[in-house]
């Protein structure tokens, strides 16, 4: 069966995310198709998963959290990918599948995933994943070039931009082609995307335990092919709005409560849910929501996408099924402190921000 979606990473969170929601729109005949998943790496704890994830009975996907005030405890079954192969046994196979079959590309390859070493060949299969993709796009390009949409979900801002710049300077490195370069420049839709859903374990041999939450907002540019159309899907004008709630909300109001915690020196394992359910905690990180953080939105015009994303940030929070570790959040403690409250103040220097603006000045 032709795929004409092919996915590097096998990464729990992708099973949770485009898996499901591709899974769910092919049901409903508004997908592009069903998908090809490419292991990147050569980690052999990874490859017992690329069997179990291409199943025709699938592989499931719990959901569990509150949702609208609903406690929700439900199983899906992911249906959505055909093949699975892996870039270290299958490279002529997922060359010619690039080449022929693909018509976008989804890519979560981690925190890495777009470094590349000074040893990476060229003329076999390369270490890194930047390296494949430029080889497995040359073949596409020699074989006619037909055009590609290409939607990374690394956690990167404007990782599309990124990605692209990286490409066009690879190309001009190994390649040396003028008229691929122009290819890879005008040819292939380079999305910018940002993704956003907790997905909090993986089950064995493939699957994963998610958050009801989801997101997965695409920045829309002439060319661009959606994978599918699915209510957690958003093609949108501008992905500034989005990538701002989700750092000077969610992720601020995480380092808020990792500051409390730790500035009182609590205990060592606590959670995010049980220190919310200290009421001098949970009335502190409210009252800077709606006193400092959502007035700052307001004065871009985004006052009611800033109060409903605070409510779902809260839901999310408060979820009985996740035990997200302060521990593990106050890591970088300062470096999180200047991407998600400093830059907030700059973003909106005209709101008083006294209690964010005491836990910069610590």
């Amino acid at each position: 069966m032709p795929t004409p979606i092919v996915q590097f990473g096998t990464s729990r969170f992708l099973q949770a995310h485009a898996d499901l929601f591709i899974s769910e729109a092919l049901k409903r005949g508004e997908a592009a198709g069903p998908i090809t998943i490419v292991q990147t790496t050569g980690s052999s704890e990874r490859s017992g998963r690329l069997s179990a994830l291409a199943r025709p009975e699938g592989f499931p996907v719990i959901i569990r959290g509150i949702q609208g005030g609903e406690r929700i405890d439900a199983t899906q079954h992911v249906t959505s990918v055909v093949r699975a192969l892996s870039t270290n046994q299958n490279w002529s196979e997922i060359r010619a599948i690039v080449a022929e079959e693909a018509e976008i590309l989804i890519s979560n390859t981690g925190d890495t995933g777009y470094q590349v070493g000074e040893d990476d060949p060229i003329t076999e299969v390369p270490r890194s994943f930047p390296g494949k993709l430029l080889l497995l796009l040359k073949a596409r390009f020699d074989a006619g070039g037909r055009p590609l949409t290409m939607l990374p979900c690394e956690l990167v801002s404007r990782n599309g931009d990124v990605l692209k710049a990286l490409m066009l300077r690879l190309a001009a490195e190994r390649v040396k082609d003028k008229a691929f370069a122009d290819w890879l420049d005008k040819d292939v839709v380079w999305a910018n995307t940002l993704v956003d859903r907790i997905v909090s374990e993986p089950l064995e041999p493939a699957g994963a335990i998610a958050e009801p939450y989801a997101l997965w907002a695409i920045e829309n540019q002439p060319g661009l092919r959606p994978p599918c159309i699915h209510p957690c899907v958003k093609l949108v004008d501008d992905l500034t709005p989005y990538e701002k709630l989700k750092l000077h909300i969610l992720n601020l109001g995480h380092t808020v409560l990792a500051d409390l915690w730790l500035r009182q020196v609590r205990d060592p394992k606590e959670t995010v849910r049980a220190i919310l359910a200290d009421a001098d905690v949970a009335a502190r990180l409210d009252r800077i929501y709606q006193s400092e953080v959502i007035p700052a939105f307001a004065t871009k015009g985004l006052e009611s996408e800033a109060a409903d994303y605070v409510v779902a940030t809260l839901e999310r929070f408060r979820n009985p099924f996740l035990n997200h570790r302060l521990s593990d959040i106050a890591n970088h403690h300062r470096e999180k402190i200047e991407r998600r409250i400093v830059d907030l103040r700059r973003w909106s220097p005209g709101v008083a921000m006294p209690e964010l603006q005491a836990i910069c000045d610590q």
